[in-house]
This record gives structure tokens, sequence and C-alpha cells, in this order.
């Protein structure tokens, strides 16, 4: 079984190369990010005719999340339990459902934009409440995963150059121990192998030639419960995703289960 977590950055824009990759690829489940959509915008009808159920989170031009299955698309919960409000709005940023044999959360973190921002203290307001949401599902029966653009790069290693984030957002303590407070809750992070370089990044902004320079960052991850990690065989940055006209400034991480 292949399941993927993917920003696509407005997934009307990214359509044609979507449902092109998504036959190339053999995904059975998709969790996306960044639809940019309303939920009657999103191109649910294409999609079944490519074989895919659809269950979204999404209500206008910005966030938006989905999940896309070919196995079953089943107890679907829209948005996060306990979450936090930013300008009294409780955005799109997760959805959950059952699909097939697991259980799955697609998520989009808030970016925090400034230390000193409002948006960083939502971040991490909200991470504290995905690390609550998420509990009874990880200690469930099933196979479980939460993935998405976590807006936090885990390590130092992982962006292209530590010292140019000193002082900014993604990178500080507070973002890396509520990622491992997520852990602690009894999730392991699946780490993918890159197909190119030595660094998996997952994100290459569009300005200054940054993907064709490598100069990364690895942002979009997995975190599954034991069941769900034990089944892991493979899981892989595909960065062929992330060229040419039209592409996504992510790449989809794929992630193999033998299940």
């Amino acid at each position: 079984m292949r399941i993927a977590t993917y920003n696509v950055n407005s997934i009307t824009a990214r359509l044609p190369r979507l449902l092109a990759w998504l036959e190339s690829s053999g995904t059975d489940v998709l969790c996306i990010q960044e639809t940019k959509c309303t939920a009657e915008q999103f191109p649910a009808e294409a999609l079944r005719e490519a074989g895919y159920e659809s269950a979204v989170n999404a209500t206008g031009r910005w966030n938006g999340v989905a999940l896309l299955s070919r196995v079953g698309l089943t107890d679907v919960v829209t948005g996060l339990p306990g979450g936090p409000e930013y300008d009294g709005v409780h955005e799109p940023r997760a959805i959950s459902a059952t699909c097939g044999p697991l259980r799955l959360w697609s998520v989009y973190v808030p970016n925090g934009r400034e230390v000193e921002h409002e948006h960083y203290a939502y971040k991490l307001r909200w991470l504290e409440a995905l690390r609550k949401a998420v509990a009874a599902d990880t200690a469930g029966a099933l196979p479980f995963a939460v993935l998405g653009d976590f807006n936090v790069a885990p390590t130092d290693e992982d962006v292209w150059d530590p010292a140019l984030f000193e002082g900014a957002t993604h990178v500080t303590p507070a973002e890396r121990a509520a990622l491992a407070a997520l852990e602690a809750e009894g999730l392991s992070e699946v780490h993918p192998r890159p197909l190119k370089y030595d660094r998996a990044y997952t994100f290459w902004d569009y300005r200054e030639l940054r993907f064709p320079k490598n100069k990364g960052m690895r942002i979009d991850l997995t975190f599954g419960n034991a069941p769900f990690a034990a089944a892991v065989k493979d899981s892989y940055v595909d960065r062929e995703e992330r060229k040419g006209k039209g592409a996504s400034d992510h790449a989809p991480v794929v992630v193999d289960l033998d299940l």
C-alpha cells in the first residue's frame, strides 16, 4: 500500500500535474495541504473519475486540507478538535479519516510568520491541540499516522543553511519541542530517503533558484504509531515532481507500507 503527503500550493492550479502524478505513482491515499479553494471549488469529480474519493476541509483562498483515497474513506473528522482560533476563525488545517486498514490525518500547521508575531503563538497552541487530538488514534488498534506540512524543520540538518535561519520560525526550540511532545504520545517519525543529494528536503522556495541549487528545507513530515511504523517498507521524497513548469514549491513525500 502506498500513501503520500503533498502540499500542492493550490489544487486548481496543480490539478493536471496532480492527476498525472497520482496515476504514475500508484498512490492509494494522498494527504493534501494548501488546497487554496472552497469546498465547492474542490475538484472532487475529476478526482472521482480518476478513482479517488475525497474528504475536504477548505473555506477559501488560503489554507485547506484534504484526503484522497482509492481504498475507502470513512469516519471523517473535519477540523482539529479543541484547536485554537486565529482572528476569531477556526482555519481549515486538519482532516482525518479511516482509509482501508489505516487511520490518517492530513495537517497543515500554521506558518508562524515571525517569532514575535501572534501567529507564532497561535502555531504553538495549534501544535499542542494536535498533540491532544491525536492521542486516541495513536493508541487505537489501527495503524495510524499524521502527515502533512508541519512548517517545522526537526533538526538543523533539515535546513540548507542553519545560520540563515537563526532567530526565525521553523527552527526554534519551542517548535521542535512541540514535535517532540507529539512523538511522546506514542508516535515515531518516518524518515524519507532523498532521490538526489544527501538531504531529503521537501520544500524549496521559488525565489533565487533555490530548487536547482538544492537550498531547501524538510518540513513535510510523517509520524506514525507502532503498528504503522512496523508496516513501513520504504519512504522517499519524490523530488522529480518539484521539477518543471507549474510545480508546487513542495515535493510529495511517499510512504510504502506492507499492509
